[in-house]
């Protein structure tokens, strides 16, 4: 797994643009993150999926939650607000941030600073940037 942060405003406006279109407008909010970071998943070992399969249980997919879990409570240490993104262009945001074909990307995370008396996005707990 790989965490890629995209802090260059240009190229993270185009993240951002992946996350969101015209019928599908709820993630806007993801242009006013300073920072959005992208979780890239390796593709599993056989070992792996084969254990996955028996067990009917994605280990990259509870990987990949563990890891954004501490790094969204690691950034509210730090005093920043995030907002997990599931609903993405996936081969978008792979093509704007040169992610191989073998490479999934798992999450989108939006980080920055909250804003005081801003009420928080709906699903996002503290999240607003």
């Amino acid at each position: 797994m790989e965490l890629i942060l995209v802090d260059d405003p240009a190229i993270k406006d185009q993240v951002a643009h992946a996350t969101f279109s015209k019928t599908v407008s709820f993630n806007q909010f993801a242009l006013q993150a300073p920072v959005i970071a992208v979780l890239a998943i390796e593709k599993p070992s056989i070992i792996t999926q084969v254990a996955g399969w028996l067990t009917d249980r994605p280990f990259y997919l509870i990987d990949t939650g563990i890891a954004a879990a501490h790094f969204c409570l690691q950034a509210t240490e730090l005093g920043l607000g995030t907002c997990m993104l599931g609903w993405f262009d996936e081969s978008q945001v792979k093509k704007i941030l040169n992610i191989p074909r073998t490479t999934r990307v798992g999450l989108v995370i939006t980080l920055g600073y909250e804003v005081d008396n801003h009420p928080v996005h709906q699903g996002c707990g503290k999240a607003q940037m």
